[in-house]
C-alpha cells in the first residue's frame, strides 16, 4: 500500500500521547467498574443481573456502534470525532457518578459506550496514519502497553476508590484525562477526510441484534429458555444480526465492509480476537467478583491481585511489538493465548480458605506474561493486513469484535458458573476461560501467516 509521508517527530509524539490518553479512558472504564460491582449492588440493589448489565450496557453500545464510528472517523476527521467522543464520555461519566437507581446507571453506561465507540478507532487510526514500517509496530506496541495497562489496572484503582471513598468516584475520575486530552489536541492537524455515506440502518440492526440476544442470554438463567420474555428477544436479536450481515453484503456504503475479511490475517486475526478477548472479559469479571463475594477480599485486595498484569504489559508489550515487526505475528499470537490458558488452568486449584500466593499468583503471573506476548502482535497483524485508507474502519471492526466477544461471555457467565461465583462456580468459569484462550492460540497457529500483510483469499 502507498504510505503517506510521516509527520514531524514532535507532532507524531503528541499524536501518540493523544491516542494513548483517548483510548486510556475508554479501556479504563471498561475494566474499573468490575471491582465496584459488589458495592454498586449493595447500594443500588439488583443482584447479579444488575452487575451483568452494568458491564454489558457499556459493551453493548460500544460494540454495536464502534463500526459506525470508524466510518465517522474517516468521513469527518479523526481528531474531530475524537473530540466529540471525549466530550460525550466526560458528560456520561458524570451521569454515572450521580446515578440513583440501577436503571439510571445502566442508561448512563450505555451513553458511555456510545462515546467510547468514537474514541478507540480514531485514536488507533492516528497512529496508523502517522507512523510507517517498523516505527508503526513500535508505536502500536507503546499504545498497547499503556491502553492495555489502563484496561487491567482499572480494578486496582477502582478498589482504592471503592474502599476509601465511593464507587461513584470510579466514574468521576474520567473527567481529568478527558480534559487533558482535549488540551493536548489543540493545534494538531486533522487527517484528510474521505466522505462516505453513514450506514444508519446497519447500526440499528446491530444494536437490536446484540441487545435482544444479550438480554436473552442474561435473563434465561432466571426465566428459562422457554419463557416468552427470553424467547422473543432471542429470535428478534438473531434475526436482526442475520439481516445485519445481509445488509452489509449489499449496502453501497456498509459500516462493516465484508471485503476487509478477504485479507487472511484480518479474517483470522479477528477470530483470535474473539476467542482471546471473550476469555479475557469472562475471566476478569469472574475473578474480581469471586475474590470479593466468595473469598472475602476487600475491594482494594481484589484490585491488588491484578497488579502483575499492568507491570507485565508495561515491561514487555513494546518489546513483543518490536519482535512482531521483525519476525511476524504468528508465533506470538500462538504462544500468548496458550500461556494465558495455562495460567487459568493453574487457577483451578482454588479452594477455601483461599491462599493468594499459592493458588492465584502463579496462574496470574503466567496470564500476565501471555497477555503481553499476544496483544501488540495481534493488533499489528490485524491492521497490517489492510490498506492505510481502511485504518479507521479496520480498527473499528477489530475493536467491535473484542467488545462483542466480551459482551457475550459476560452475558453467559450465569449459565457457565451455575448462577453463582462461589468456589465451584468460579472453577467452571476458569475452565471455560482457559478453553477459550487455548482455542485462540490454536487458531493463530493454524491460520495466521507471515508477512503480516497478506491479502490473499487462501
Amino acid at each position: 500500500m502507498a504510505e503517506t509521508a510521516p509527520a514531524p517527530a514532535s507532532k507524531r509524539s503528541r499524536l501518540l500521547v493523544v491516542a494513548i490518553l483517548a483510548s486510556f479512558v475508554a479501556f479504563l472504564d471498561g475494566s474499573i467498574v468490575t471491582v465496584a460491582l459488589p458495592a454498586i449492588g449493595t447500594e443500588l440493589g439488583g443482584g447479579l443481573v444488575t452487575q451483568q448489565w452494568t458491564v454489558n450496557a457499556y459493551l453493548l453500545t460500544l460494540g454495536a456502534l464502534i463500526l459506525l464510528a470508524g466510518s465517522l472517523s474517516d468521513s469527518f476527521g479523526r481528531l474531530r470525532v475524537l473530540a466529540w467522543g471525549l466530550a460525550g464520555f466526560g458528560a456520561a461519566s458524570i451521569l454515572c457518578a450521580l446515578a440513583w437507581t440501577p436503571e439510571v446507571l445502566v442508561f448512563a453506561r450505555a451513553l458511555q459506550g456510545i462515546a467510547a465507540a468514537l474514541l478507540v478507532p480514531s485514536s488507533l487510526a492516528l497512529i496508523t496514519a502517522g507512523y510507517a514500517g517498523p516505527a508503526r509496530a513500535r508505536a502500536i506496541g507503546t499504545w498497547t502497553a499503556w491502553t492495555g495497562t489502563a484496561a487491567i489496572v482499572g480494578p486496582l484503582l477502582g478498589g482504592v476508590l471503592v474502599d476509601w471513598a465511593s464507587w461513584r468516584l470510579i466514574f468521576g475520575v474520567n473527567v481529568l484525562p478527558v480534559a487533558l486530552t482535549l488540551i493536548l489536541m489543540a493545534g494538531l492537524q486533522d487527517s484528510p477526510r474521505r466522505r462516505t455515506a453513514l450506514d444508519i440502518p446497519g447500526a440499528l440492526l446491530a444494536v437490536t441484534g446484540l441487545g435482544g440476544s444479550v438480554y436473552a442470554l442474561i435473563e434465561q438463567e432466571r426465566l428459562g429458555w422457554g419463557d416468552p420474555a427470553v424467547l422473543l428477544p432471542l429470535v428478534a436479536g438473531v434475526s436482526a444480526l442475520a439481516l445485519f450481515v445481509l445488509r452489509e453484503s449489499r449496502a453501497r456504503a456498509p459500516m462493516m465492509p465484508l471485503r476487509l475479511f478477504h485479507a487472511r490475517n484480518f479474517r483470522y486475526g479477528n477470530l483470535v480476537t474473539a476467542a482471546a478477548y471473550g476469555a479475557l472479559s469472562l475471566g476478569s469479571f469472574a475473578l474480581t467478583v469471586f475474590v470479593q463475594e466468595a473469598a472475602g477480599f476487600s475491594a482494594i485486595e481484589a484490585g491488588l491481585i491484578s497488579l502483575p498484569l499492568p507491570l507485565a504489559m508495561l515491561a514487555f508489550s513494546t518489546y513483543f511489538g518490536n519482535l512482531a515487526g521483525k519476525h511476524g505475528p504468528r508465533i506470538f499470537m500462538t504462544a500468548g493465548p496458550a500461556i494465558m490458558g495455562i495460567g487459568f488452568l493453574l487457577i483451578l486449584t482454588v479452594s477455601p480458605p483461599l491462599n493468594f500466593v499459592t493458588q492465584l499468583l502463579p496462574g496470574l503471573l503466567l496470564f500476565s506474561l501471555g497477555l503481553a506476548v499476544m496483544v501488540a502482535p495481534l493488533t499489528a497483524a490485524v491492521l497490517g493486513a489492510l490498506d492505510e485508507t481502511d485504518a479507521g474502519i479496520g480498527s473499528a471492526v477489530n475493536n467491535a469484535v473484542s467488545r462483542v466477544a466480551g459482551l457475550v461471555t459476560v452475558a453467559l457467565i450465569g449459565s457457565i458458573s451455575g448462577g453463582s461465583l462461589d468456589y465451584p462456580g468460579f472453577q467452571r468459569t476458569a475452565l471455560a476461560t482457559a478453553a477459550l484462550f487455548l482455542a485462540a492460540g490454536l487458531i493463530a497457529f493454524l491460520r495466521i501467516r507471515t508477512p503480516e500483510r497478506d491479502n490473499t483469499q487462501a
